[in-house]
C-alpha cells in the first residue's frame, strides 16, 4: 500500500482550504484518507500553515510519501520562514498608465527647478 501525505481540499468554490492528510495513494484527492496531520489556510494574511510535525515524522518513518506541495509547507512548518508571495505581473495597460504618470511627474520637476 503506498501512503501518502498530501493535502485535501475543502471549502467553498473559490475559497480553498486544504487538510493535510495521511492517505492510500489509490484514494481520490478529498477521498477517504488514515489521518489528518494539518491544516493549512492560504487566504489569511499571513497564510495559517498548523502541521502536527510529530505525526507527519511518525508516517514518514513507516513509509509515508509527502507530495510536493505537503513537502514544502512541512519545511515551511519545521523552519518556521513566513511564506514569500509571488509578485504580480502588473498589465501593458496598467504599466503604460505607470509609465505616463512617472513621465509627467518627471517634467513637472524639471519645469519646478527652472523656475
Amino acid at each position: 500500500m503506498a501512503v501518502k501525505i498530501r493535502l485535501a481540499r475543502h471549502g467553498a468554490k473559490k475559497r480553498p482550504y486544504y487538510r493535510v492528510v495521511v492517505a492510500d495513494g489509490r484514494m481520490p484527492r478529498d477521498g477517504r484518507y488514515i489521518e489528518e496531520v494539518g491544516r493549512y489556510n492560504p487566504l489569511t494574511n499571513p497564510k495559517t500553515i498548523d502541521i502536527n510535525l510529530e505525526k507527519v515524522d511518525e508516517w514518514i518513518a513507516k513509509g509515508a510519501q509527502p507530495t510536493n506541495a505537503a513537502s514544502h509547507l512541512i519545511d515551511i512548518a519545521r523552519n518556521g520562514q513566513p511564506v514569500v508571495e509571488k509578485k504580480t505581473k502588473m498589465s501593458k495597460k496598467a504599466a503604460a498608465k505607470a509609465a505616463a504618470a512617472a513621465e509627467a511627474a518627471a517634467e513637472a520637476e524639471a519645469e519646478s527647478d527652472a523656475e
